[in-house]
């Protein structure tokens, strides 16, 4: 099926490649007849995670984040490296930056981040039966291992403690999961 406000895409130039995200300009034909640009960020899958433990706290990560100036309480994520599943990156994931792994990851949803200008799709899973089981953090990452109690987190994004996207939409999916309260 094609969508009926497709905008075909007439010439493409890659502005910038990097470690983790490309830059690049279409010029592309609108429905009207006219011409537009449109600026495309290409970014990798990525994966984010809602560590439920036994005690029902949520495992989250406190990190400074520079674009924002601001460290920010996160559920742990990242990419997914080539090769590698989104259930594999996942658990990965989880190990690398709170030192657990899980007996139980649930598929919560899939989801673009920015498709406004963005092609990251973020994979949204649930880990519980949590044991430890650790890997070595990233070189770049300074990470503060945090547990919230999972009843905790409505109020806090209410009152801008968490304000992360891919945490809130993680983890109001995990809040309304039949059988949690």
């Amino acid at each position: 099926m094609t969508d009926a406000q497709a905008e075909p895409t007439l010439s493409t130039n890659l502005v910038y490649q990097g470690k983790i995200l490309s830059l690049r300009v279409d010029t592309v034909q609108l429905r009207n007849g006219n011409q537009s640009t449109r600026e495309i960020v290409e970014h990798t899958e990525c994966v984010c995670v809602v560590p439920l433990d036994a005690a029902n706290n949520v495992v989250m990560v406190r990190q400074y984040r520079k674009p924002v100036e601001e460290s920010l309480l996160e559920i742990p994520a990242g990419g997914v490296e080539p090769g590698e599943t989104s259930q594999e990156a996942a658990i990965r994931e989880i190990q690398e930056e709170i030192g657990y792994t899980a007996d139980t990851l649930s598929h919560l949803s899939s989801f673009w981040m920015t498709p406004g200008f963005c092609t990251e799709m973020m994979h949204a899973y649930l880990a519980t039966d949590l044991r430890p089981s650790s890997l070595q953090q990233d070189e770049d990452e300074d990470i503060q291992v945090v547990k919230v109690p999972l009843e905790n987190i409505p109020g806090m994004v209410r009152r801008g403690e968490i304000k992360d996207a891919k945490s809130i939409s993680a983890l109001s999916l995990a809040l309304y999961l039949p059988g949690r309260s």
